[in-house]
C-alpha cells in the first residue's frame, strides 16, 4: 500500500452554497500534482444541509474522506480532528471557501519540502497579493490595524515572532504535526496562535511564505468584535494552559 503524501484539510461549516465546488476543485487539483492524496472534509456540525450534501459526495467520491462532527465545536475542534485522522507525510489545512487559490498549496509544500517543519500563509509580506472587491476597500484598513493589533498580542503574550499567525492557510510535516496536534486544546479561531505557540516550545522551524488572497466577504460588525473579545480570552487561557503543563 503507498504511503500518503499530502493530506488536505478542509474545515467546512454551513458550507452547503459551494462546498459541492470546493471539493470537486480540490480533487482535480490533488490529481493534477500526480502524488498519493487523501482529501478530509470535517463538516463542523452544519445547520444548512451541508451534512446531507457531504455524505452524497463523499458516498460517490471515494477519494474524499468525511467527518462529521455532529455538533458545532469550532474551528480549531474541526482542524485537529481532521488533522489527528490523517495519515499523509505532509498535512495542510485551507479554508473552504478557497480564499487561498488552491495552487498556493504547492508554496506551502515546497517549504515543507525545504526543510521547514511547519509552512503558514503570510498575507503581510511586501510579495503577497490581494484580490478584492472594492465593495470591502472601507473594511481593509480596519481589518489590518485589528490585526496588527492581535498581532502584537500574541507576540507579547506568547512569545510567537509570527507576522501573520491567523491565515487560513498552513501545512506541517506529519512529526510536527503530530506534537503540535496532539497538545492542541481551543476550540476556535484563536487555535492558530496556539499552534504556533507549541512550535516554538519545540523549536520547530516555521517557515512564512507569501501567498496570493481572495477578499470577497466580511464579517458582520457585532460577530467581528464578539470574536476579538473571544481571540483575547483565548489568548490568556493558552497562557494558563501552559502553566498547568498541558502543553509539555
Amino acid at each position: 500500500m503507498c504511503a500518503v503524501q499530502l493530506s488536505l484539510i478542509i474545515p467546512a461549516y454551513n458550507s452547503a452554497a459551494f462546498i459541492g465546488d470546493t471539493l470537486a476543485s480540490a480533487r482535480a487539483f490533488l490529481e493534477r500534482r500526480g502524488e498519493t492524496y487523501e482529501l478530509i472534509v470535517v463538516d463542523d456540525g452544519s445547520a444548512d444541509g451541508s451534512a446531507a450534501l457531504l455524505s452524497k459526495l463523499a458516498a460517490a467520491n471515494p477519494s474524499i474522506r468525511l467527518i462529521s462532527n455532529g455538533a458545532n465545536h469550532g474551528k480549531g475542534h474541526a482542524v485537529r480532528t481532521g488533522v489527528i485522522h490523517s495519515t499523509g507525510e505532509r498535512v495542510i489545512f485551507t479554508d473552504a471557501d478557497l480564499a487561498y487559490p488552491l495552487t498556493e498549496i504547492d508554496k506551502i509544500v515546497g517549504a515543507l519540502d525545504a526543510g521547514a517543519d511547519l509552512a503558514i500563509a503570510d498575507r503581510t509580506s511586501p510579495d503577497s497579493l490581494y484580490h478584492m472587491s472594492p465593495a470591502f476597500f472601507s473594511y481593509l484598513y480596519t481589518r489590518h490595524v485589528l490585526s496588527r493589533f492581535f498581532n502584537l498580542m500574541v507576540r507579547g503574550w506568547l512569545g510567537v515572532s509570527v507576522r501573520d499567525c491567523q491565515a487560513g492557510l498552513k501545512g506541517f510535516r506529519r512529526a510536527a504535526a503530530d506534537i503540535v496536534f496532539r497538545r492542541q486544546r481551543l476550540q476556535g479561531f484563536t487555535f492558530d496562535a496556539e499552534l504556533l505557540y507549541i512550535a516554538r516550545r519545540f523549536n520547530l522551524e516555521v517557515r512564512q511564505v507569501p501567498v496570493e488572497f481572495r477578499y470577497f466577504s466580511e464579517p458582520s460588525t457585532v460577530v467581528f468584535l464578539r470574536d476579538s473579545i473571544c481571540a483575547l480570552r483565548d489568548l490568556a487561557r493558552v497562557r494558563l494552559n501552559a502553566a498547568r503543563g498541558f502543553y509539555a
